[in-house]
């Protein structure tokens, strides 16, 4: 166990559960990036989250995380859907396995690939099995996800459970970014019961009603991501950000 996650445990014990904002290199503005960053680090946001499905330029996305470096403390910590998504000066990286793909490279044959350059990069692996629920979404498609069902809870849980068993310490359970509606609470509560581990549910989450109702089923950590993308909403993730944290 690392800086980054030793960090991470200890902002649980101040707060109920932590903010996380995700960057998409491909189409954020990287000024707008930086700005951003800075801005979430101030009402609170525990990490920024940098990656997505569909990163395809590298030298894009480690210009990014070089930037933002320089502008925050709170730790960059990569979020990658293939190798590409593997770049230096992060401080950690979400080693994710996509455990409902029916494509294996995606379960683990781009792990074998992006290791050696997490080792070069000095990048804090942080275990993760990460789980598409539903269907649609830019990360079902490109990882080739047999979705799970909103309403199949048992069917995270024993995914989750499993991630347990193989040693993985975060789970991750995404609703997809832009998603019409967030992972359910009782799909969540599912996962808590049999899921020691750090749990982060992402997608489609728009509101402190609904951001709270999963914190109280059991999330450790919140992924907001395209609610970022207007100045308007800004007042909506500073609402979100206090409902989870008290």
């Amino acid at each position: 166990m690392g800086g980054v996650e030793n960090y991470l445990k200890n902002q649980l014990k101040r707060r109920k559960a932590l903010l996380f904002i995700l960057i998409d290199s491909e189409t954020s503005d990287s000024k707008l990036s930086i700005k951003l960053a800075k801005t979430v680090e101030k009402i609170g946001a525990s990490a920024i989250l940098v990656g997505g499905s569909s990163v395809s330029n590298q030298i894009e996305m480690a210009q990014t995380v070089k930037n933002l470096k320089k502008s925050i403390k709170i730790p960059i910590i990569l979020f990658p859907g293939n190798t590409t998504g593997v770049v230096p000066k992060a401080d950690a990286i979400l080693f994710s396995s996509l455990l409902n793909s029916e494509n294996p490279y995606f379960v683990s044959q781009a792990q074998a690939l992006g290791a050696p350059n997490v080792m070069k990069y000095g990048l804090e692996a942080l275990p993760t099995a990460y789980l598409v629920i539903g269907e649609g979404t830019s990360a079902w498609f490109v990882g080739s996800a047999r979705g799970i069902p909103f309403s199949k809870s048992k069917i995270a849980a024993m995914y989750a459970l499993s991630a347990q068993y193989l040693g993985m310490r975060f789970v991750y359970l995404e609703a997809g970014s832009g998603a019409s509606t967030t992972v359910r609470p009782e799909m969540v509560k599912a996962v808590r019961k049999v899921f020691n581990g750090f749990l982060i549910v992402g997608g489609g989450i728009r509101d402190a009603k609904t951001a709270k109702r999963l914190v109280q089923s059991g999330a450790n950590a919140l992924v907001i991501g395209t609610l970022t993308e207007r100045k308007k909403n800004l007042s909506i993730l500073t609402k979100i950000a206090k409902a989870i944290q008290k």
